[in-house]
Parts: C-alpha cells; sequence; structure tokens
C-alpha cells in the first residue's frame, strides 16, 4: 500500500513539475512574441491553465509529505509523542474534510464547465483544464487517510514514531 502510495506522489509531482515547465516556457515565448510584435493570444489561457495544474498537482502532493499544511507552534510545545500522534490526526482529519469538499466541488466545477471553450483557443475545452480540482481532493483524501492509519497505528504502538 505504502509503494502504491508513494508512486501516486512521484506520478503526481511528475505532472505538477510537466505543467510547470509549460507554464514557464509560455511566458517566455509570450514575451519573445510580445517583443518581437508578434500575437500570441492563445499564451495567456495556456499559462494560466497551466500554472493552475502546477499548483494543485504539487499542492496534493505536498499532503503526502506533510508539507502543504503545518501547524507547528502546537506540535512545538507538546514533549510527548502520543500527544503529538493525537494532533496530527486531528490535523489530518480536518484536512481530508476539506480535501473531500475539494474533490466533491471541484468534480461539479469540471462536469459544469466541461463543454465550455478556451476564450482564445476555441477548438479546447475548459473541462480537462479543471479536472485538477478534483484530482487533487481525491489524492490529498488518499494520503490523508493514510497518514490517519499510520498515526493511530503508531499510536496503538506506543505512539513514539
Amino acid at each position: 500500500m505504502k509503494k502504491a502510495i508513494e508512486m501516486m506522489q512521484k506520478i503526481q509531482v511528475a505532472i505538477g513539475g510537466f505543467f510547470l515547465c509549460v507554464f514557464l516556457l509560455t511566458v517566455v515565448f509570450q514575451m519573445l512574441s510580445r517583443y518581437m510584435g508578434i500575437a500570441a493570444t492563445w499564451t495567456e489561457d495556456v499559462s494560466m491553465y497551466s500554472f493552475i495544474w502546477a499548483v494543485f498537482m504539487g499542492g496534493g502532493a505536498m499532503v503526502y509529505e506533510k508539507r502543504h499544511f503545518a501547524f507547528t507552534s502546537i506540535s512545538d510545545m507538546l514533549k510527548d509523542g502520543p500527544a503529538k500522534k493525537i494532533l496530527s490526526i486531528v490535523i489530518s482529519v480536518i484536512m481530508l474534510y476539506f480535501a473531500v469538499l475539494m474533490a466533491y466541488y471541484g468534480y461539479k466545477v469540471t462536469r459544469q464547465f466541461w463543454n465550455y471553450t478556451w476564450v482564445n483557443i476555441p477548438s479546447f475545452k475548459r473541462g480537462p483544464t479543471w479536472l485538477c480540482l478534483p484530482l487533487c481532493g481525491v489524492t490529498s483524501a488518499i494520503y490523508l487517510v493514510y497518514q490517519i492509519i499510520d498515526d493511530i497505528g503508531n499510536l496503538a504502538k506506543g505512539g513514539n514514531k
């Protein structure tokens, strides 16, 4: 199970990295085209939607590493392991609630905009561009459920891990 989740996280990081590269290349192309006086209006849509994909894929992947949200002020005050694990479980449950909301409403937004077209590239549909929302919500929820199960298991064994 852990290997499958780690593989999913690596794929998500790779997808986010790919879209970050697309974003950077598009912005550079947009700057060059403006400098040379060439109209490249499509670059605005491509850069915006690739940045959105990069952010949501990276954000979801960071949930697995517990780097996306960090409430360290309370956990730094706690000395014993079981209290830290309980706090970690509480934080993960709160984040899981929001991840499920993101998956649900992301799905609804994706369905609503599925047949809408891009402004500057009418042959492209907007639905796939918003698919990153439910994907991020679902993968974040999977990572959080895994972390909650892992924390409960460690707590049952003594809570020192």
